[in-house]
């Protein structure tokens, strides 16, 4: 009995001890987990701050995107301040309080603006979140840019034909209706789902769809069998009465690149002004008086050093060739530097040529806006500018039309004419003309050999019927050239091909007019801060 006891006794030596460091093991089991869920909701917390911030940064994007939107090429917050932009991040810093839907206080989103310049829609914004009582910190950097008038390669408010032996490279777009007999690479859109094309651009009077080709037609594309994956109606319609608004902008502009004229930029009535002050950007009615011909204007010859020459024309008979011929001129300046903005205004008629390319970016306007008359822009010679790789860019806003001169294009022989530029036409249209304007009942000239041939690079915006060539039916019309593939005579180049500069979608020309809101082009996270 007393062996027996003494072992109980042992065994509760034994066990005791096991039982404190069983203890011991759950107490450090326990400070380990309250610890690790310590930290894991500080962790969470942190986690949430975080992505707060990150809310934050993005809402300076969000809210810059608004505001470029309603003040486009305003790329200091509304502000006057700094004086000169920081060379890496641009125009900043701007802070604003971040105050939530329940009006509490977030915190802050500090942005720095960078415009990408040369007549560039694409800015860089940069935007940094901080939260309220937090050292959370996170930052964006955005890229957003805004369409312009030249994103397609043909955009019209009227009805278009492409005729079987015209190729459109790039994207197409009307307002109306499209008759595709041509070649096409990319979207072909119209804004209606049917419509009843003009006989004189393709019309047969009946309805037909948005796009479409004449089933007749099999070379050089087969209507029957062509793809049409890239043919889309209805889409959204381009609004043309926007480019009144840009053109009074351009204006400013000009007004803005000269001490003799800037201070007449921030009248209310700027756009009325019309000074008699010639500058480099700005360039007044030939006639004080403000009368107005069609016929008389300016020579603009852009030099491939990026300067430009400057002619009074004082005359044109369009019946004759080449332009030397056809304009009546009178010499005014040579080598003239191209204004800062990039951008030339011009209150009466405008004929243009390079010399023989050009080389860097402008944007040359024609606009009567102080007056009921609307001036023009003629294509008089070649035009053509050096690099094809957005580097040079040739923009011509028109406040009626954008004319290809019947002088322009060699008289005869092989030849290819080319046309480098992204054109508006505000109220007219962009074309070649089909008559003579000294002589409106002779048809004007026509090329229809395969060696003769038209290549238009860049973009075409215009608000009524546009057009390279005319059918000018099967009797002899003038100037006219007969087809034998047509069997009809032509005015204009039969064989033409209107390529898409796809440089101009984000990089058109200096103060090119856009077609809708900015939009986020590429974002990504910074992960470090300025």
């Amino acid at each position: 009995m007393i062996l027996f006891k003494e072992n109980i006794d042992n065994k509760q030596g034994f066990i005791l001890p096991t039982l404190i460091a069983f203890m011991i093991a759950i107490s450090i089991i326990s400070v380990a987990v309250v610890e690790m869920m310590d930290t894991n909701i500080g962790i969470v917390g942190n986690g949430i701050k975080s992505q707060q911030a990150l809310n934050i940064a993005e809402a300076g994007i969000n809210y810059y995107l608004w505001h470029l939107s309603h003040n486009t090429g305003d790329f200091k917050d509304g502000k006057t301040t700094p004086a000169t932009a920081d060379a890496t991040l641009g125009w900043g810093p701007y802070t604003h309080t971040y105050i939530d839907e329940n009006a509490i206080n977030e915190g802050t989103f500090t942005l720095w603006i960078k415009p990408q310049g040369n007549g560039s829609t694409v800015v860089n914004i940069r935007s940094i979140g901080k939260v309220t009582g937090s050292k959370a910190i996170r930052t964006i950097d955005a890229k957003i840019g805004a369409p312009s008038y030249a994103s397609y390669a043909v955009s019209s408010d009227a009805a278009i034909w492409f005729g079987s032996t015209e190729a459109a490279t790039g994207p197409v777009h009307s307002n109306l209706g499209i008759r595709m007999d041509g070649a096409n690479t990319t979207d072909v859109t119209s804004s209606n789902t049917t419509y009843v094309p003009p006989s004189s651009l393709g019309g047969d009077g009946n309805s037909h769809p948005g796009v479409w080709c004449n089933t007749s037609i099999t070379s050089p594309v087969n209507c029957n069998t062509r793809s049409k994956i890239d043919w889309r109606y209805p889409v959204p319609t381009i609004d043309f009465t926007q480019i009144t608004g840009s053109l009074c902008s351009m204006k400013k502009t000009a007004f803005l690149s000269d001490a003799s004229t800037s201070s007449l930029a921030g009248l209310a009535n700027a756009c009325s002004q019309t000074p008699t002050t010639r500058t480099s950007s700005y360039l007044p009615q030939r006639s004080t008086s403000g009368s107005f011909s069609l016929s008389k204007g300016y020579l603009i010859n852009l030099n491939t050093n990026g300067t430009y020459d400057l002619s009074y024309v004082n005359g044109e008979v369009d019946t004759s060739t080449p332009y030397t011929s056809a304009l009546t001129l009178q010499s005014v300046a040579s080598g003239v530097s191209m204004p800062s903005s990039g951008v030339i205004y011009a209150e009466d008629n405008v004929w243009v040529r390079t010399n023989p390319t050009f080389h860097g970016r402008v944007t040359i306007a024609a606009g009567r806006l102080a007056t009921t008359t609307n001036a023009n822009i003629v294509i008089a010679d070649d035009l053509v500018y050096s690099t094809k790789t957005g580097a040079d860019a040739i923009g011509l806003v028109a406040e009626d039309s954008v004319i290809i001169a019947p002088y322009a294009p060699p008289s005869s022989g092989s030849f290819t004419f080319e046309v480098d530029a992204a054109a508006i036409a505000q109220n007219g249209t962009v074309l070649y003309p089909s008559d003579y304007r000294v002589d409106s009942d002779r048809c004007s000239r026509g090329w229809v050999s395969s060696n003769q041939l038209f290549n238009f690079f860049g973009a075409v915006a215009t608000r009524q019927p546009w057009t390279w060539t005319w059918l000018r039916g099967s009797s002899s019309c003038g100037d006219a050239a007969y087809s034998s593939t047509e069997g009809k005579y032509i005015s204009g180049i039969q064989h033409n091909n209107s390529q898409y500069d796809y440089s101009l979608l984000y990089t058109p020309p200096p103060s090119f007019p856009i077609t809708s809101t900015y939009n986020v082009l590429s974002w990504r996270e910074f992960l470090t801060k300025p």
